[in-house]
């Protein structure tokens, strides 16, 4: 599309780019008055069922995420997603490890949601994060993001272009990008939210390094997130994206149980022990001004004593 030109009541001022799924015009919204950015479908895609029903998708998949760290909606056209316009450059390194906590923790929140939310990006990469002038992190781009659900995808050979296909019962599925793809990703294995997390640490990677892949190069605080990130066999990767916070920030030993199941130990273990406490030294009847459940662990410790 030229400068100018419109879809609906948006005049396009501008290309921004090209994604897997569409080129990306800036655009401004005559009736509001703001800028927005413009998803369009070119001609050839619309005229495949199969991209066509990716595209609405992706539009469905963003209206189903609100969150200040992924890149919001604002309304569907004919072959066209119009998207809130993220100002700032696209995440590049090398950055330096103050400036590059606050983003991963952000990216992990965003991640977060998604995942929660039923929703694999599985095209993680520095293209499509935003970093705006106040220093929010933006994660854009759900045009390859699929269901988190697992299916097994028959493998082919990769093509020539920077975004892979891989032959399917739906033709031309994309699958991600040449350098970010997880191992099962790329060899058209069974995907899940691990995918996402590979591609994460592959990010960090990119934000700290500009070398080849050397983990005794990384700062010392990110190599277990890293490690753990970019392991092969995906059950011995981390399992869940949330956990990533716990590699970059461990709480002290003596201060915070290691997981809610110690959390949940402690908590029964000292109930009990009040709770055998109050019934020895106040034995029945029971002080009524005691909350209920300490009651009731006093009268089931009375049957150990």
């Amino acid at each position: 599309m030229s400068p100018q030109q419109t879809i609906a009541h948006y005049r396009v001022t501008g290309k921004l780019g090209d994604g897997g799924m569409g080129a990306v015009y800036r655009a401004t919204d005559t009736k509001l008055n703001r800028d927005v950015a413009i998803k369009v479908l070119p001609d050839s895609f619309a005229k495949d069922p199969d991209r066509l029903a990716r595209f609405t998708r992706e539009a469905q998949v963003l209206a189903s995420l609100n969150h200040s760290n992924i890149a919001a909606i604002y309304g569907v056209e004919e072959r066209a997603i119009v998207l809130k316009l993220v100002e700032g450059p696209n995440l590049a390194g090398p950055l330096s490890e103050e400036q590059t906590i606050p983003i991963i923790h952000q990216l992990i929140d965003a991640l977060e949601y998604a995942h929660e939310h039923g929703v694999i990006h599985r095209d993680l990469k520095p293209a499509n994060i935003k970093i705006d002038p106040d220093g929010k992190l933006k994660l854009l781009d759900f045009g390859l993001a699929r269901a988190a659900e697992t299916t097994q995808v028959p493998s082919s050979p990769l093509a020539d272009s920077p975004t892979m296909t891989f032959a399917m019962s739906m033709p031309g599925v994309i699958l991600g990008t040449v350098g970010y793809m997880s191992p099962e990703q790329a060899r058209g294995g069974r995907v899940d939210h691990r995918t996402d997390i590979w591609a994460f640490g592959v990010d960090i990677l990119a934000s700290v390094l500009k070398s080849d892949v050397d983990l005794t190069k990384v700062p010392a605080r990110f190599r277990p997130l890293i490690g753990r990130c970019l392991t092969r066999d995906v059950k011995h990767r981390l399992g869940w994206i949330g956990e990533a916070c716990l590699l970059l920030d461990p709480p002290p030993e003596t201060a915070v149980p290691k997981s809610r199941y110690t959390t949940a130990a402690a908590i029964t273990a000292l109930a009990l022990v009040a709770g055998l406490a109050i019934w020895k030294f106040a034995p029945p009847p029971a002080d009524p001004g005691l909350p209920a459940f300490v009651r009731q662990v006093g009268r089931a410790c009375s049957s150990w004593i």
